[in-house]
């Protein structure tokens, strides 16, 4: 990872004279700011990205949404998953919520009911994969009233506004009428994101988000490797310049 320094070394030369070394680059770790496009949460226990959309949708299109953006409505599958979940500061407007304390999300599970009789029994399944597989807890919190044909109800995660809830885990699995329109949280892989904020395929060649705009990496699993520095000379005629900090080898010059 190249550094700019423009101090000059002097040595003698034969003959007595004087030979200027310009330090141009020096070796550096590698610090990448990447893995997750902007307006997305990265954790690295899952390295998955993680983003909530306000504009209210029912479930079925909440789906359609995630998957648009190469990914799904939130599952979880550890307990530190959901705790990083929860402890975030989501941007978010009090409008969309009906209680300011209070945040409620589609996220990719389903309660399918299995009796009808005083209460509504059934258990929660992984939308899409009929996977019961599930830490949810098996009682959900009933929303809407649901119609008397109907056999599926939608997850919503419900998480608090208030930081010491926040950070204590509070919250709440609802099972809702998949046709509510709400606010939903999608997951996806996490993936290279360019120094221009672009998401790059697995396999190209890619300058990382970061401070060096003359490294060029290969794209892998979400990761920058086999990365190689060009090095840039000085601008000739130019005491005092400025790195362009999104184009290679590029100069303002500040000289009067």
């Amino acid at each position: 990872h190249g550094k700019e320094n423009v101090d000059s070394r002097h040595n003698r030369g034969r003959g007595g004279e004087t030979t200027r070394f310009h330090t141009v680059n020096v070796a550096q770790p590698v610090r990448f700011s990447r893995k997750c496009p902007t307006g997305w949460h990265h954790y690295e226990g899952t390295a998955s990205c993680y983003r909530v959309y306000l504009n209210g949708e029912n479930y079925w299109d909440a789906v359609q949404t995630c998957q648009r953006v190469n990914g799904s409505l939130a599952t979880f599958t550890a307990d530190q998953e959901l705790r990083f979940i929860l402890a975030q500061e989501w941007d978010l407007e009090e409008k969309t919520f009906v209680r300011k304390d209070q945040r409620r999300f589609w996220v990719g599970y389903q309660y399918v009911v299995t009796n009808r009789n005083h209460s509504l029994e059934g258990h929660w399944e992984v939308a899409y994969k009929g996977s019961s597989e599930v830490f949810l807890p098996p009682e959900p919190i009933f929303g809407s009233p649901m119609a008397e044909k109907e056999n599926v109800l939608c997850g919503q995660l419900q998480c608090f506004h208030f930081p010491t809830l926040r950070h204590h885990g509070l919250h709440s699995w609802y099972a809702e009428n998949c046709y509510e329109k709400s606010s939903f949280l999608c997951k996806r892989s996490q993936t290279c994101v360019d120094i221009k904020d672009n998401i790059v395929d697995e396999g190209y060649y890619f300058t990382p988000k970061g401070n060096d705009p003359c490294l060029s990496c290969t794209c892998h699993n979400g990761e920058p490797e086999m990365c190689v520095a060009a090095l840039c000379e000085r601008p000739q005629g130019c005491q005092q310049y400025r790195k362009d900090p999104k184009e290679c080898c590029k100069f303002t010059c500040l000289d009067p």
